[in-house]
């Protein structure tokens, strides 16, 4: 569970790299997951790993960077208009669907605490995100749309990875496969939208390395490496400290003011995440 933690922490820093760097959206996911797949390998190299590259397994991590690249594509557009902090909060939306997932398809059954936890982080993520939906501008009500398509792509990739894990496959060289596929196919959507491969300065080069170094190497690392150990519920559930630490930062790093609404949504976040970490009972009815 430490370890599925400290992963939430480091890939809560992803949305203040991807403000920092001065490069369009679909290049700053690109460089997150290309420098993050060099470090890697040379890692998974050092440790003489191997990727698993039975058909099943193989696909599996396809698959897992399809959604992963569809996740950034998203997410990383929606902090253009609705902020960091709003945009992370809402696509970790996926707990949800990965509660959903646990219970109907992984034969898991959630506690009371669980139930209770779900509804307790819906509020707080109603609160965090405030404004009513009637009074946004057009913008921002886009922005909205793309981090809930996000989420729905994170929770994909968050399944297909605890898939691969299944398997017993090495975490790293499971990040490294996933991290140049996902590199691949968002080059293509670069040339597709006729976006440039240039960075404009060194500070931004260090941004987009720090950026493939925090959440892609570290956090993905520490969070693949332990959710296997983990119900799919809880998994999610714990990932709910990404957006309530994007909240903190936003504040730290970008002067952001909070309001008592915002403060009272994380706070009742946190405590759903405490919450949701009481472990799910597997169900013992036979198929």
């Amino acid at each position: 569970m430490l370890q599925l933690v400290l992963g939430a922490i480091a890939i809560s820093f992803s949305a203040v790299f991807v403000k920092l760097v001065h490069v369009p959206p679909t290049a700053s996911g690109f460089y997150r997951v290309f420098f993050g797949g060099l470090i890697l390998l040379l890692v998974m190299l050092w440790r003489r790993e191997r990727p698993s590259m039975a058909p099943k397994s193989f696909g599996i991590l396809c698959l897992a960077a399809l959604f992963f690249a569809l996740d950034l594509f998203l997410w990383h557009r929606s902090i253009l208009y609705v902020g960091p902090g709003v945009a992370t909060l809402l696509a970790n939306f996926q707990v949800f669907v990965l509660a959903a997932v646990g219970v109907a398809f992984l034969h898991e059954r959630l506690t009371a605490f669980q139930w209770f936890a779900i509804l307790l982080a819906m509020a707080g993520l109603a609160l965090l995100v405030g404004a009513d939906w009637a009074h946004l501008s057009p913008d921002y009500r886009y922005g909205v749309i793309l981090s809930l398509l996000a989420a729905v792509a994170y929770a994909g990739y968050l399944l297909a990875l605890r898939s691969y894990r299944g398997a017993a496959g090495s975490p790293y060289a499971a990040i490294t496969v996933t991290s140049f596929a996902t590199a691949a196919m968002l080059a293509v959507s670069m040339l597709v939208e006729g976006v440039s491969f240039g960075i404009p300065s060194g500070v931004d080069l260090g941004w987009l390395l720090l950026y493939g170094l925090v959440p892609q190497v570290l956090g993905w690392v520490l969070i693949s490496s332990s959710m296997n150990k983990v119900a799919a519920s809880q998994v999610g559930l714990v990932l709910l400290l990404q957006p309530a630490c994007a909240f903190i930062w936003d504040g730290v790093f970008f002067g952001r003011r909070f309001s008592a609404v915002e403060l009272t949504g994380a706070g009742i976040t946190l405590v759903a995440i405490y919450l949701g970490t009481l472990k799910a009972r597997p169900n013992t009815k036979k198929a």
